[in-house]
């Protein structure tokens, strides 16, 4: 108390003891008190209290924040040589945080920390004065400078011997940035090594990144030995200290159970994290997350809000699954043009399998005039170097009209090229000889192609020659046959085909009948929309033909029937002593909308 009261009277005379009256009241903690004495200094020119006073205002201590007054008084110490405010002038510099002319005390603020741009020049002017003055910190933010800055500023030679002078006197930025030379230039083991232990060194100082960077070398086993737990360590260390890339690999680590114990719940949340700091990596695995589901339940809305991040950072896989989930309706509202608008990013930036769903789309009809134009052209130039599945694609162009004008004769002579390699073309041509478009009509040539599309597996196939089995076009007629390729296309999806299973168990057909089992295709076709199988479901339930009677669900069916069209439900609505007609459809069409 004695020593406080005897500086408190020096400082009323001296500015030094003023400063060291304002020193002596910080160490305390009472910033409040130590504003004032601290800001006589200042204003008598004690460069340390000058920088003090800015620093009081950039941090709040003792005055409101004030970035303006806080700038102002630092660059007064830095240009009375306070090497630590040439240091913090030129961050702010350089963050963009002020612009405008140094030594001039004319700042303009930049008003929000996004709309910031680096002021290079005068962050390069600071940082080399602090450096020159011997700073480490200024030598490694000067030498930052000379590597990242604009082209006219940069001298990678220079910029090496400053980080090295840094980290010669102990700084951890300088050890990064001796770090970062090595591994610039390692070519071999050793100058891995090199560069792993100066990576070492600045990951003891705690800089995340450093941090991040030493776990990429663990766990490749580069200039270390490999070691995916420590690997994984130092990731979470890196991503604890906000670094976004150690964020992404500490989730995908958690996520897999590499080097740690498997959590799914966490590594979602830390790959969550470095996804809105902007990796497009890890947004695009947060993405698959949601949209295949396993240990986290499927959930396509999260899924596309993901990929939707992702995909417009520049993400070719996740700008490609957007566009799936467009395309099904999975999670966003049905929409085939966007569908086709995020196929097209995802081409664009390299990845095939888009440049297949784009083109598919657009054989669908899908697509703009320009997708249709492109896509056909892209087809034709293929197929004419020898492309098989580019001589099918062009073919479905000639055959649909699709960016040209329909010629089925040259659709015919496309496929027929392309079907000695493509199972689709096999099935295409087969149905142009059967249908005779573009050539003359040839049942039994157009059911043998067929046929071989049908046994190399082609669902669409299948359903095509079961159905000339049944009917005996183009070659006997093979009912136990044709129901074999019924099962087999249904078992991929085929909604006709379910109902043609069923429809062939229902009896009136050379195989034995099985009205159970006629049901469960019905019931199977019905559920994915097919009008008619709604129908047949509503009159087996109503009628108990497969074993099983239900007035309410045949009413059910048989009004989603109605609702499609199908006016043979009416006398079956009829016997079930159902609404009239009218009020019958108003139903059918609630329902189908369920």
């Amino acid at each position: 108390m004695a020593n406080f009261l005897a500086q408190r009277l020096a400082a009323a005379f001296s500015p030094q003891a003023k400063f060291r009256y304002a020193q002596s009241l910080l160490a305390a903690g009472d910033t409040a008190r130590a504003f004032a004495p601290l800001s006589a200094a200042a204003m008598a020119g004690i460069p340390e209290a000058q920088f003090r006073v800015g620093r009081a205002y950039l941090d709040g201590a003792g005055v409101p924040v004030s970035r303006e007054e806080g700038a102002r008084w630092i660059e007064r110490a830095a240009e009375a040589g306070w090497v630590e405010a040439q240091v913090v002038l030129a961050t702010m510099f350089l963050f963009g945080l002020i612009k405008g002319k140094a030594i001039s005390s004319m700042f303009a603020m930049a008003p929000t920390q996004q709309d910031a741009q680096p002021d290079y020049e005068n962050a390069a002017l600071w940082s080399r004065r602090a450096a020159e003055a011997g700073s480490p910190d200024g030598q490694a933010l000067y030498a930052y400078i000379l590597t990242s800055g604009p082209a006219e500023l940069r001298d990678i030679e220079a910029a090496d011997a400053w980080y090295e002078k840094s980290a010669a006197a102990g700084s951890p930025q300088g050890h990064l940035g001796v770090a970062l030379a090595l591994l610039r230039n390692a070519l071999d083991a050793e100058g891995q090594k090199k560069a792993a232990a100066s990576l070492a060194k600045a990951a003891e100082g705690g800089l995340g990144t450093a941090l991040y960077l030493l776990g990429v070398m663990t766990e490749r086993g580069a200039g270390v030995t490999q070691d995916i737990a420590a690997a994984t360590d130092l990731y979470r260390q890196a991503a604890e200290r906000r670094v976004r890339s150690g964020e992404a690999r500490y989730g995908l680590a958690l996520l897999e159970g590499r080097g740690v114990e498997r959590n799914v719940t966490a590594g979602e949340s830390w790959l969550r994290r470095a996804a809105l700091a902007g990796d497009a990596e890890a947004a695009a695995l947060v993405g698959d997350l949601y949209s295949k589901g396993g240990d986290l339940p499927p959930n396509y809305t999260e899924a596309a809000t993901w990929y939707g991040r992702s995909a417009a950072a520049g993400h070719a896989a996740s700008a490609r699954a957007l566009g799936l989930l467009y395309l099904t309706g999975a999670g966003v509202q049905r929409d085939p043009e966007e569908a086709a608008r995020w196929f097209r990013h995802s081409a664009e930036r390299g990845d095939q399998s888009a440049q297949v769903d784009l083109g598919n789309l657009v054989l669908a009809g899908g697509g703009t005039e320009e997708d249709r134009s492109a896509a056909r052209a892209r087809f034709e130039k293929a197929a004419e170097s020898g492309d098989l599945v580019a001589a099918f694609n062009f073919g479905v162009c000639l055959a649909e009209g699709v960016g040209i004008e329909r010629n089925d004769r040259q659709a015919a002579l496309w496929l027929r090229r392309a079907a000695d390699g493509v199972v689709n073309a096999q099935y295409w041509y087969g149905r142009m000889l059967a249908e005779g478009r573009g050539v003359e009509v040839d049942l039994k040539e157009g059911r043998l192609w067929i046929e071989r599309a049908a046994e190399a597996g082609l669902a669409d196939a299948e359903m095509a020659f079961g159905e000339m089995l049944l009917s005996g076009r183009g070659g006997p007629r093979d009912h136990r046959a044709a129901l074999r390729m019924f099962e087999r296309a249904a078992g991929q999806g085929n909604v006709n085909a379910m109902f043609s299973v069923a429809a062939m168990h229902g009896g009136g057909h050379e195989v034995p009948e099985d009205r159970p089992t006629a049901q469960h295709w019905f019931r199977q076709a019905a559920e994915r929309g097919h009008a008619m199988a709604q129908l047949m479901l509503g009159r087996y339930l109503a009628r108990g033909l497969g074993g099983e009677t239900d007035a309410a669900e045949a009413r059910l069916w048989l009004q989603r029937a109605q609702a499609q069209g199908m006016s043979q439900a009416d006398a079956e609505l009829a016997r079930l002593g159902g609404r009239p007609p009218a009020a019958q459809a108003s139903v059918a069409r609630a329902a189908n909308q369920h």
